[in-house]
């Protein structure tokens, strides 16, 4: 079986008609037909089945693609690794993050590791938690800094810090003029918080849940400047990490004196997957030094 039958049968997999998978894969429609015919003459079994116009997979298919995608994953990392023996003061590092970690945390760990490893390059992915883990399981990235370690048997996880959650007003709340406030004094008000899946809603949940209440959930988005905006606009109350900006914030953010508002973030790989040099060296770096970053 080719690398390339493998690719394209897997891009077919993820949705792609055969004419796309060829251009994607630089060989004629014809070709990929034959090659994808000639994968379930080997393997015994129709791997796909017509629906409509396109193909999904049958059972046999969904089992075939789950063990191709960890083939083909297992040798772009053997690719990445000879390189990085072959050129050790350079390499290739895939990371993925929260978009709250892309405006501080993040781009200071990239920034001091290239003091020491200046040639190492970057692909950077942001998600929210559920992505996180997608990217890390389907080998997307060797690393992931996450908010709340993800809970999942094939992954392993260090802590870095905890960082602080505010209670978020707005500009003329009740409760604006004070520094600390209790999370039950907004048990009745509306709150403003990120889908299901990120890890933030499901603190934001258990925190009241501490408190004795279940949020009233007005409004649902999925970037935190948005949430920031909706407070401030004066639409509910949200439980958001202090922004790094040194300009003031537009809307109070109170310390929470009855419960220990607080989220983990966390660093997270594939348990037992064998990382490439400057990915481990990576590794290392961000758990020895995002604590000090944090504490800026």
């Amino acid at each position: 079986m080719e690398l390339e039958t493998i690719r394209a049968f897997l891009a077919v997999a993820d949705g792609h008609t055969v004419t796309e998978t060829a251009e994607r894969v630089h060989r004629t429609q014809p070709a990929v037909s034959r090659a994808l015919a000639r994968l379930e003459r080997e393997v015994g079994t129709p791997l796909f089945q017509r629906v409509g116009r396109g193909l999904t997979l049958t059972p046999a298919g969904r089992e075939l693609a789950r063990h191709a995608r960890e083939a083909v994953d297992a040798y772009e990392r053997g690719l990445r690794s000879v390189q990085d023996l072959t050129a050790p003061d350079a390499g290739f590092v895939p990371v993925a993050f929260l978009h709250t970690l892309g405006t501080w945390l993040v781009p200071e760990l990239i920034r001091s590791f290239h003091v020491a490893r200046p040639n190492v390059r970057f692909d950077l992915r942001q998600h929210g938690d559920a992505g996180l883990v997608d990217d890390l399981l389907g080998g997307m990235v060797d690393l992931a800094v996450t908010g709340d370690r993800p809970e999942h048997p094939q992954l392993d996880s260090r802590r870095l810090f905890l960082e602080p959650l505010r209670l978020v007003v707005p500009p003329d709340h009740r409760l604006a003029g004070r520094r600390t406030a209790r999370l039950r004094d907004v048990a009745n008000e509306q709150f403003i918080v990120l889908r299901p899946g990120f890890s933030l809603r499901a603190v934001t949940e258990d925190l009241c849940a501490q408190v004795g209440f279940a949020p009233r959930i007005g409004f649902e988005g999925e970037e935190v400047e948005t949430l920031r905006g909706l407070v401030s606009a004066g639409l509910g109350v949200a439980l958001l990490p202090e922004p790094r900006s040194t300009a003031a914030p537009t809307t109070p953010y109170l310390r929470v004196s009855d419960v220990n508002a607080a989220r983990e973030i966390g660093l997270a790989w594939v348990k037992g997957r064998t990382l490439p040099a400057a990915s481990a060296d990576f590794r290392t770096h961000t758990l020895r030094t995002s604590r000090k970053i944090h504490a800026l």
